[in-house]
């Protein structure tokens, strides 16, 4: 999926839906959900129809947007307005469309917030259960749960694919959410068998904090898909300021600042974020890039803050902010494409350039 395309669109929504916060349901519908299933590849009429009539608690209903391949509907998009908060009658309604018309995939959504379903059957059982869950501006992270609802990856089968992958590594981090406690006991007790006895009071707490780590770990695969994919790089012109290779044989995330050939800086890590932030506050703390941003807060888009004295502006609040060098905050709720855009907005103010390797 095209991380601009997703980008562009939660842009255009945000900016639609602060200027009209109380749409209801058909001016949601006209002014941004209509877009969000062109991002999808579905179009009206050619494989999706309006109010799509089904039986459900002994009564005929309309499904907002029924997704259709081959004359049999695919998916049901539920549409509520903005001025509209998600809840749990809103997700029976879904599941009951979908177990009715044996739809495997749903989206419900107010244009604000997205929520995810699949229907699965395991031999007689049949249960239709969330799978994610994403505000408008978390989509940009969320692009290998979106493409399991476009209409290549139904068509294909590999939504279902990728759905499952999604499945199993909620189920591991339910577990080790669950039995925290129980798992670092029983690695304590291996460690202090195996090893030592005096090692058992530090073995406890490191245990825990892997675990910890490991829970963290697995939410950003579910987020990043981690399909081995690197943002589609071959089909990007690289400018000539600013460009992307891949010399480090794929390992990892790496940002070089040069001034002609030779590298001034390097910034290198297993983390999109981690990196993107230490180069950012290079920037801050070496050259000063605040002072030529002019007025705080930096918006380089339409509504969206990216630099920031405080953790939010009187209208929105930073999704994921930290903070860097001179107090100030950068948002790290960004899509790789986006990290790489805003790094080089930055290094236009200045005569050296900035090339990403590995990862990006």
């Amino acid at each position: 999926m095209d991380d601009e395309a997703v980008a562009e669109y939660v842009e255009d929504a945000r900016s639609t839906i602060e200027a009209a916060p109380q749409m209801d349901e058909a001016n949601t519908k006209a002014a941004i959900l209509q877009d969000f299933l062109a991002l999808l590849n579905w179009e009206i009429p050619k494989n999706t129809q309006l109010e799509y009539s089904v039986n459900a608690f002994g009564q005929t209903y309309k499904v907002d947007y029924a997704l259709v391949l081959e004359g049999t509907p695919v998916a049901f998009l539920e549409a509520k307005g903005v001025d509209t908060p998600l809840n749990d009658d809103h997700e029976e309604q879904l599941s009951s469309y979908m177990s009715n018309k044996n739809v495997n995939y749903g989206i419900l959504t107010n244009a604000d917030e997205y929520r995810f379903f699949q229907r699965r059957v395991t031999g007689s059982d049949v249960t239709v259960r969330r799978v994610g869950t994403a505000n408008l501006e978390a989509l940009t992270e969320r692009t290998t749960l979106l493409e399991a609802y476009t209409k290549d990856d139904i068509e294909s089968g590999e939504g279902r694919e990728k759905l499952e992958r999604i499945n199993e590594l909620r189920e591991a981090q339910d577990k080790l959410e669950t039995r925290k406690d129980d798992l670092a006991r029983e690695s304590v007790e291996v460690l202090t068998e195996g090893v030592s006895g005096s090692i058992a009071s530090l073995a406890e707490s490191q245990s825990k904090e892997l675990i910890d780590r490991l829970i963290k770990d697995i939410e950003g695969e579910i987020d990043s898909g981690n399909d081995g994919s690197c943002d589609s790089e071959a089909t990007e012109t690289p400018r000539d300021r600013h460009s992307v290779r891949d010399d480090s044989g794929g390992a990892g995330y790496r940002i070089v600042f040069l001034n002609g050939d030779d590298p001034i800086a390097e910034f290198r890590g297993d983390q999109q974020a981690e990196t993107f932030v230490e180069a950012v506050d290079y920037l801050a703390s070496e050259h000063g890039f605040v002072s030529k941003l002019g007025e705080l807060p930096y918006i380089p888009g339409r509504t969206r803050p990216i630099i920031h004295e405080e953790t939010s502006t009187d209208e929105v609040e930073l999704v994921q902010p930290r903070e860097i060098s001179g107090g100030y905050y950068v948002e790290t709720n960004l899509s790789s494409v986006q990290k790489r855009r805003e790094i080089d907005r930055l290094v236009d103010h200045y005569d050296f350039t900035v090339e990403f390797d590995g990862n990006w």
